[in-house]
């Protein structure tokens, strides 16, 4: 008989580790094993060996902790041990934390990342075939480059192209965007955490702009209207942002489309690119500031940037 696979499925707490507490909801309660407890059958798939890496909700990660996620990755897939690794985390913020941990992982192990739309005293718990799936897409896959993925509601998306696209439903991930493409790597042994998120909205100006520079700001993700345009009071924020040499990526409120310099008028992407911001393509904002952390912590001059957002195989 075939000696089961073995997968490191690593722990840090989100929705498929919570329980209902009344009169505060859904908190962490349960650890990994507590947790594999309730699946049995994951043995019949593979030899789990199980960590409790921590047991946050999705909102209180830190891009920090994500990169000590990604070093405690790499060592422990470092070896033969592990045909790759499965890690459950909250939803609200794994999107960023699977994409974070494709750009900067060494690994070629597979890695899954999974989690839970509902508490395990739910009767529609979703944990269990989340953590099934994902051990069976560890353990199948044969492509190396293939990168980060997610499991949610039976569906396989890569890190670079899932969102949360709704907030409760058992399939709230979806991919956005076209087919995949080779993964994009950055070696770096830090992040810069001073990157800022601006949304733009009908008729706002410059002054969280101006506030971002103002605060040691070293790179703003610009959420823009349609394929990156903004109001034109908020032009003038751009270029005195670009001035104070803080690096600009426009990215685009839409779920789904490239951003790309198309019109000319005040405040309209050409307009944008002239003052010297750079386009995300289709990476949406909470990526692209992940993306811009990890270049400006790897020291990436500015041509290497504009190099990595606007390269379309970025």
């Amino acid at each position: 008989m075939p000696k089961a696979p073995a997968v490191l499925m690593v722990f840090t707490g989100g929705t498929i580790s919570m329980k209902i507490v009344p009169g505060r909801g859904a908190v962490p309660a349960r650890g990994g094993q507590e947790i594999l407890d309730q699946v049995p059958e994951l043995r019949a798939l593979a030899s789990i060996t199980c960590e409790d890496f921590d047991r946050l909700p999705g909102p209180h990660w830190t891009v920090e902790r994500m990169f000590a996620l990604a070093r405690h990755l790499d060592a422990r897939l470092a070896g033969d041990d592990f045909a790759g690794a499965v890690v459950t985390h909250g939803t609200d913020t794994l999107e960023e934390t699977a994409y974070l941990l494709d750009l900067v992982l060494a690994t070629n192990r597979p890695v899954v990342l999974t989690g839970a739309m509902k508490t395990a005293d739910d009767p529609a718990w979703d944990g269990p075939a989340n953590l099934a799936d994902s051990v069976r897409a560890v353990t199948a896959s044969g492509d190396r480059e293939a990168g980060v993925a997610v499991m949610m509601g039976g569906t396989l998306h890569a890190a670079r192209r899932v969102v949360k696209s709704h907030t409760e439903a058992p399939d709230a991930f979806t991919s956005a965007g076209d087919g995949p493409r080779l993964r994009e790597r950055i070696e770096t042994e830090r992040l810069e955490p001073r990157v800022d998120l601006v949304t733009a909205c009908a008729g706002c100006d410059g002054k969280f702009l101006r506030h971002a520079v103002g605060t040691g700001a070293r790179g703003i993700v610009l959420e823009a209207f349609g394929s990156g345009n903004v109001p034109p009071a908020m032009l003038e924020g751009v270029k005195e942002a670009v001035a104070a040499g803080v690096c600009v990526v426009v990215a685009s409120r839409c779920g789904d489309g490239a951003t790309a310099p198309r019109y000319g008028y005040p405040g309209g992407g050409v307009t944008l690119k002239d003052a010297g911001a750079i386009f995300a393509g289709r990476l949406p904002g909470p990526k692209a500031r992940i993306k811009l952390m990890v270049l400006l912590g790897a020291g990436a001059p500015p041509a290497m940037i504009r190099a990595s957002f606007e390269n379309p195989g970025s």
